[in-house]
């Protein structure tokens, strides 16, 4: 199972950028999905969480500038972030926990992707 992840880049303060993850392999069922960030020194943090029934949980510092969402079909989750700030500079890594192979369960973690919000 992997996940890889896309959207990462430069952004002034204000601007807006989407991340996006999309599962592959013998994944047979997914359970949470979400984004992670962290910078350098400090520990990961939760950015977002949505459930397999779509409960969604935000990190204190992203309620009401970022948006998950998730397509089951495509085993695909993405985060719409807007007004960012320089504090949101980190590198954001996507997370999916479920059954894959012969109904074993697994936790995986995506490569990271690099967001700079300069001032």
């Amino acid at each position: 199972v992997q996940l890889q992840a896309s959207g990462g880049g430069l952004v002034e303060a204000g601007g807006s950028l989407r991340l996006s993850c999309t599962v592959s392999g013998s994944v047979l069922s997914l359970n949470d999905m979400g984004w992670y960030r962290q910078d350098p020194g400090k520990q990961r943090e939760l950015v977002a969480m949505v459930s397999s029934r779509g409960e969604i949980k935000y990190g204190d510092s992203v309620k009401g500038r970022f948006t998950i969402s998730r397509d089951n079909a495509k085993n695909s989750v993405d985060l719409q972030m807007n007004n960012l700030q320089p504090e949101d500079t980190a590198v954001y890594h996507c997370s999916a926990d479920g059954d894959y192979s012969d109904s074993q369960y697994g936790f995986w973690w995506g490569q990271g992707t690099l967001v700079t919000v300069s001032s």
